[in-house]
């Protein structure tokens, strides 16, 4: 499980989906969320776009890893999906607010890794922000008042990445997830390869 955080505008979207484009053993995580869908989101792709209700319901038959509310919408992590990845042998990556890292990183154990990525600077969040232009003025200026808190909790995380140029950051997430797979209680196998080798196996 690779969790990925960051202020909103920071680039944690951009360099998730550039990581999909390029490995082909990782699968995203979607998200199901209370908030309307912006222009070009998928239900099913992007998030799943679901009412209230159904994701109370969702909470409270224990389908979620994890759920927190966000600007007034509720945003959580199906269950199902993840484990069915897992089970095939994926790594999946999730992109979630510091609250459902949290969660996510007791769920999981040690078999996940954490992300934060940070802009540049908080002047170039703020322009990033302006220049998405999906977002009210309000909305932005609310998105910037909780930058400061969300950022506070980059402790939390194994890893820190400064998204100054989208193709460094994207390299250096790879760089992560390629050295976190050669943990040694992640190699399946590795014990019995050993053994094999060393002739242990009998042979």
């Amino acid at each position: 499980m690779l969790i990925m955080s960051s202020p909103s505008g920071a680039g944690k979207t951009t360099i998730t989906r550039e990581l999909l484009k390029r490995d082909g053993n990782i699968t995203m995580s979607i998200s199901a969320t209370t908030r309307p869908a912006r222009p070009g989101e998928k239900d099913g792709e992007d998030y799943y776009f679901v009412s209230k209700e159904e994701f109370d319901r969702m909470v409270k038959s224990g389908e979620m890893l994890e759920h927190a509310k966000v600007f007034d919408n509720y945003y959580g992590t199906p269950k199902m999906p993840v484990e069915t990845a897992l089970a095939k042998g994926h790594d999946v990556l999730f992109d979630v607010d510091w609250q459902g890292a949290r969660d996510l990183r007791q769920a999981a154990g040690y078999d996940q890794a954490s992300i934060f990525i940070l802009p540049p600077s908080i002047e170039e969040l703020e322009r990033r922000l302006h220049t998405r232009a999906q977002d009210a003025d309000e909305v932005v200026q609310a998105r910037m008042a909780k930058a400061t808190s969300e950022m506070s909790h980059w402790g939390e995380y194994d890893y820190i990445v400064v998204n100054v140029d989208v193709a460094e950051s994207v390299a250096e997430v790879e760089a992560i997830l390629a050295a976190e797979r050669l943990r040694r209680h992640r190699q399946a196998g590795l014990s019995a390869f050993v053994a094999a080798m060393s002739g242990e196996d009998g042979a």
